[in-house]
Formats: C-alpha cells, sequence, structure tokens
C-alpha cells in the first residue's frame, strides 16, 4: 500500500471551508467557506486565495461556464459571475421549512446539478431528524425534489457506469447507494452500503476515484476512509492532523492529489490550541489512487 503524505497547502483558518472542486481548465480548487458566506479559489502556484462573499451561508457551489459557477446560497439555486460577484437566482427551495438551507451538492454526469438540504441545529449538535431534502437542477432551470425526509443530506457522487447513486445522510450516520436513471435524474432502490458508530465520526463530503471507490470526510474523526462500496468494506483510512474533516476531492495535474478540506467552527479555545491548523485544506498524496475530473453544469 503506497505512503500517504498529508500537507497544509491553503494556512487560513477558514470557519467551514467544504465542497473542494478541482477546476481543471484554470488549474485551481475551487470551494466554499459555508459560515463565512464565501466563495473561494486557490491557485498552487501563486498561493492566493480569492473570495466572493455572498448574502448568506454558501452551502456548495460546482463548475460552470469559465468564469461562472453554479451555487447553492441559503434556500437559493443560482449562477454566480466571478468578476462581478452578482448572482442570477434560479429557484428558491424548502420555502416550508424556515430552519432549512443548502448543503453538499454535485454535477451529475449529465451535467445536472444535484444538491441537498438540512435544518440548521436548534443546539450544539442538535439537528431535528426528516427535514432535508435531495434537489436536482435541470438544464432548463426547473427543479425536481428527488429525496425527502433525510436528515442531513451530504456527501454525493456516481458510479464510473452512472448508474449507481452514491450519497451520504450524516444525521443518520450513512452511506447509502441508489439506482441512478441518468437520462432523467431518477434515484430510486436506496440500500445501506456503511453505517458509522457516533464514535466514528460523522460522514460528510465525499468523492468516487477511477477504481470506482468511495473516499469519504469523517467530521469529528479526524480521518478520510477508503470505502469499497461493492463490499461495504473500509480499505484505509488517512489519519488528518485536524479533528473537523469536512469533504475532499481529487485534483492537480494528473487527479492524484485528494485535496481534503476542515473547519475550525465548533471547536473551543482549548481545542483550537491543540489544532492550529483547523480549518487549513490539506494535499494528500502517495494515495496510488487517482480521480475524476468535475463535470460543470450544462444549465
Amino acid at each position: 500500500m503506497a505512503s500517504a503524505k498529508v500537507e497544509a497547502v491553503v494556512r487560513e483558518r477558514h470557519r467551514m471551508a467544504e465542497c473542494p472542486v478541482w477546476e481543471e481548465e484554470a488549474e485551481r480548487l475551487v470551494y466554499v467557506d459555508i459560515n463565512a458566506g464565501s466563495t473561494c479559489r486557490w491557485d498552487p502556484l501563486s498561493r492566493a486565495v480569492q473570495t466572493v462573499t455572498l448574502r448568506d451561508r454558501v452551502g456548495c457551489m460546482a463548475l460552470h461556464r469559465s468564469g461562472t459557477y453554479v451555487v447553492a446560497v441559503g434556500k437559493h439555486l443560482g449562477i454566480l459571475d466571478w468578476t462581478t460577484g452578482q448572482v442570477q437566482w434560479l429557484s428558491q427551495l424548502d420555502r416550508d421549512r424556515p430552519n432549512n438551507r443548502f448543503n453538499d451538492g454535485k454535477v451529475d454526469p449529465a451535467g445536472r446539478f444535484v444538491a441537498g438540504t438540512m435544518p440548521e441545529p436548534s443546539g450544539p449538535g442538535v439537528w431535528e431528524r426528516g427535514q432535508g431534502s435531495l434537489y436536482t437542477l435541470y438544464a432548463d432551470g426547473s427543479v425536481v425534489r428527488h429525496l425527502d425526509r433525510l436528515g442531513i443530506s451530504n456527501g454525493l457522487d456516481w458510479s464510473l457506469d452512472h448508474r449507481t447513486f452514491y450519497h451520504v445522510d450524516s444525521l443518520e450516520y450513512v452511506v447509502r447507494a441508489y439506482d441512478y436513471d441518468l437520462p432523467t435524474g431518477n434515484i430510486v432502490n436506496p440500500r445501506l452500503l456503511l453505517q458509522l458508530q457516533e464514535g466514528d465520526g460523522m460522514p460528510d463530503g465525499m468523492c468516487v476515484d477511477t477504481e470506482g471507490r468511495l473516499w469519504v470526510a469523517c467530521i469529528d474523526r479526524g480521518r478520510v476512509i477508503h470505502l469499497d462500496p461493492e463490499t461495504g468494506t473500509v480499505l484505509r483510512t488517512v489519519n488528518m492532523p485536524v479533528s473537523r474533516v469536512t469533504s475532499c476531492c481529487f485534483g492537480g495535474p494528473h487527479y492524484s492529489d485528494l485535496y481534503v478540506t476542515s473547519a475550525s467552527d465548533g471547536l473551543s479555545a482549548e481545542q483550537l490550541s491543540r489544532e492550529p491548523q483547523a480549518g487549513y485544506i490539506f494535499k494528500v498524496t502517495g494515495l496510488g489512487s487517482k480521480g475524476i475530473p468535475s463535470r460543470p453544469f450544462t444549465g
């Protein structure tokens, strides 16, 4: 098994860095800081971070056309023009659930944007169950709710043949698989891939590699696990230098670098003193695995 090296590459204390996406054309990492309401771009050459701050918490962002990104902000979906900082708002969801907001999202193999919602906590670590949904934004601007009564809709990706959809419900500590109909985007037939316990850390963001296996970030446990979706077996664990690990994606020139985001929010002053890199973004090399290029939203 290859020996992994973990390096902090974005050395800024983000409140909750999330949803990393490698932008191949520009050779940079884009991501969000949810609690800061920010979309971010990091250039590996200059090491500089550019930021556009929006009006609400930013659950996720994904590639669109050059210079624009699809974003999920509060309850809204829209297209962000990076140069102007303006958003063309397309839709507002979960109007009947005032405490909800968008969380993680990703573009599917057909170019649709799939994103889920979650409730805000009513207290530290306390969420109302069954409030989350999973929506698909189609190229024509229409939106369909495909899953309902979720806890915290989170990490998502697709199998290599595009027939299976993988999805995390963080509040239930599960990774599930569904049958995926690529022509329509319909999601049916849920089945359990992995059930974690509270001590294992809450599953959060995830990505798939070129072997069809999953990499799942486990928040409050400081690790990323490598999961075989055929057997539900954890093949490998990558331990990180911070506890609040939030998500991951492959990037770099050969898609062999695993970028891992983290959060500082939720840590006490004492914990922050023990974790000086909390909120940083890390690059893991030497895994012997490669990822798949991110797809742009075609709307």
